[in-house]
């Protein structure tokens, strides 16, 4: 059944009365696959960390008490979703050991090599550029960073028919591992990641490479 499209325009740039609802039901659908994510990061007491799409922020507190010594910064185009995410997390906005910020995937607001790790939870479908996106974060983040991915691709038939096609654009597998080698990013796929995205989201980390405009700029890890 494919859901009406005033709910997916909200799902990638929520807004209003409306946008608060559905930023408290991603929250509880989403916490489970957010778990997944946080402990593929691999997160290290002293970690810078990224949202890409941190949306409602349900797990920037997750990640700040995994990085008791390091930074948690979510990064959202929407600016209701910064909203709910700052109050989400107020105590720790206030101790600056989070923040957040109205910015998309393309155009993020850092300095080269910010962050020790970033992760993407369902937001892939709704950049206007995958590559660019995913440059970008390659950018910001230290050269042997850490990306997580969560995502579904075109062979999941059951999201492709739910959502609109003009608003969710579910590349293929394929299409997103060329995406992230010509990044900079080493990719690991799980052994099961062909068959698992017909079934459901899949998670794929990948690993921030050294790239020589880097090195020659004098950036190290």
């Amino acid at each position: 059944m494919r859901r009406p499209r005033f709910i997916a325009e909200q799902a990638r740039n929520a807004k209003g009365l409306l946008g608060w609802l559905i930023a408290s039901i991603m929250a509880r659908e989403t916490w489970d696959v957010n778990q997944r994510a946080i402990e593929a990061l691999e997160v290290e007491p002293r970690d810078h960390i990224l949202d890409v799409g941190c949306g409602h922020g349900r797990g920037l507190a997750m990640l700040a008490a995994l990085a008791p010594k390091g930074r948690v910064t979510g990064a959202d185009p929407s600016a209701l979703m910064a909203e709910i995410a700052v109050k989400r997390n107020r105590k720790l906005v206030r101790a600056r050991r989070v923040g957040v910020v109205i910015a998309g995937a393309e155009s993020l607001p850092f300095p080269d090599a910010t962050f020790d790790k970033a992760m993407c939870i369902h937001v892939v479908y709704f950049w206007t550029d995958l590559g660019a996106a995913l440059r970008e974060i390659a950018r910001v983040l230290k050269p042997g960073g850490r990306l997580v991915l969560v995502l579904r691709t075109n062979a999941n038939a059951a999201a492709v028919q739910a959502f609109p096609i003009d608003v969710y654009n579910f590349s293929t597998l394929e299409e997103i591992v060329t995406a992230l080698e010509v990044a900079g990013f080493a990719v690991d796929l799980p052994s099961d990641a062909s068959a698992a995205q017909h079934a459901g989201p899949i998670l794929i980390t990948a690993a921030r490479q050294r790239l020589p405009e880097l090195e020659n700029a004098g950036v190290r890890p």
